[in-house]
C-alpha cells in the first residue's frame, strides 16, 4: 500500500468506515455495549448504527483508538501509512507539516496509534535466541554493566533468528530483571540463548543451553560458529536510528510507546498487509484519552 494508492481508495470518510467496519465486523455490525447482531443502519444518518436489543446508537469508531476523534479518517489513513512505512519512525513535528495539523493533534494521534501497535499477547520465542541489553538517551555515559546512569534509560533486546524482536524498557539489566523477561518470553524448549558476557545472564537464564560472546575481547562471533549477538544488535542499530534520526527526543514516561512501535513494524516489515493489519488493530484497540496519556 503507497500513500497514492490510500488517497484514492479512501478519498472521503465512508469510505474509511467502510474498512473499518469490515475489519471490525467481518460477519456483520455488532453492537459493542450487549454484542447483539440485531443491528440496523439509520436512515438518516448512514454512519450511525442502532441496535435494537438495547436502543444504543454508535458508529464503527465507538469504543476504539478513533473514538471522540474530530479529525477526519481520511486524515487518520494517511498519517497511519506514514507510520507504517517508516522504517525509522517519524516524528509528530513531521507529520505535522506533512499531513497538515497542529503539533498537538499530530503527537497526540502518533500515541494512539502507538498504543493500538502494543502486542498484549505474545507467542514464546524458540530455536535460536539472542538477548542483549543497551542505553539510551541522555548524555552522560554508562560507567559500569548492569545499570544505567542518570539521564540513560535501559532497554533490554530480545530476538529469535529468523522470527521476532521484542523490546522492553527496564529498570535495570540485573539478573532478576532479566530472568524475568528470559521466563515471560522464550520457551523452556529453546535451542540456546546466545548473549555477551554481562556475568547477569549467567544466573537468568538457569537451566538452559546458554553461550556467550565476548565483546570486551573484540569478539563478536565465535571463530567457526554461528555464536554471536549481531541480529539483536541490528535491530538495536535501527531503533536507534529512529531515536537520533527521527524522533530526537523521547521521554522516559513513553520510551515504552515508542519500543512497541519500532517492535511490531520490525516484525511485519516483510509483510504486504502492515497498514491493514495496523488497522485491524486500531479499530479493536481500547480508547486512549489525552487526559490518561498525560497523566
Amino acid at each position: 500500500m503507497t500513500l497514492p494508492d490510500v488517497t484514492e481508495l479512501f478519498a472521503t470518510d465512508d469510505k474509511c468506515r467502510e474498512l473499518l467496519e469490515r475489519l471490525r465486523w467481518p460477519e456483520g455490525p455488532e453492537c459493542p455495549r450487549c454484542k447483539s447482531r440485531e443491528v440496523v443502519r439509520l436512515v438518516t444518518a448512514a454512519k450511525l448504527l442502532y441496535c435494537n436489543a438495547c436502543e444504543y446508537q454508535f458508529t464503527v469508531t465507538a469504543g476504539t483508538i478513533f473514538h471522540d476523534s474530530h479529525l477526519p479518517l481520511t486524515k487518520w489513513f494517511m498519517v497511519t501509512l506514514l507510520l507504517c512505512e517508516a522504517r525509522k519512525g517519524i516524528s509528530a513535528n513531521q507529520i505535522k507539516r506533512t499531513v497538515g495539523m497542529s503539533y498537538k493533534t499530530a503527537w497526540y494521534l502518533c500515541h494512539r496509534i502507538r498504543a493500538a501497535m502494543s502486542e498484549a499477547d505474545r507467542t514464546l520465542l524458540y530455536g535460536t535466541v539472542e538477548m542483549d541489553e543497551t542505553y539510551v538517551g541522555g548524555k552522560q555515559r554508562c560507567r559500569g554493566r548492569g545499570k544505567a546512569t542518570t539521564n540513560k534509560e535501559v532497554v533490554i533486546g530480545i530476538r529469535q533468528r529468523g522470527g521476532d524482536v521484542r523490546f522492553f524498557h527496564a529498570e535495570d539489566a540485573r539478573k532478576g530483571t532479566l530472568a524475568k523477561y528470559i521466563q515471560e518470553n522464550i520457551s523452556q524448549d529453546v535451542d540456546v540463548i546466545v548473549t555477551d558476557e554481562l556475568p547477569a545472564y549467567n544466573s537468568a537464564v538457569g537451566d538452559m543451553k546458554h553461550e556467550t560472546v565476548n565483546h570486551s575481547h573484540k569478539e563478536y562471533v565465535r571463530a567457526g560458529t554461528d555464536i554471536h549477538t549481531n541480529t539483536v544488535e541490528s535491530a538495536f542499530s535501527l531503533l536507534k536510528r529512529g531515536i537520533m534520526g527521527s524522533w530526537h527526543k523521547i521521554s522516559a514516561k513513553h520510551l515504552a510507546a515508542y519500543l512497541a512501535e519500532m517492535e511490531f513494524r520490525f516484525n511485519r516489515r516483510k509483510s504486504p498487509a502492515l497498514f491493514l493489519d495496523t488497522l485491524r488493530h486500531m479499530i479493536t484497540a481500547p480508547v486512549l484519552t489525552f487526559e490518561k496519556l498525560t497523566a
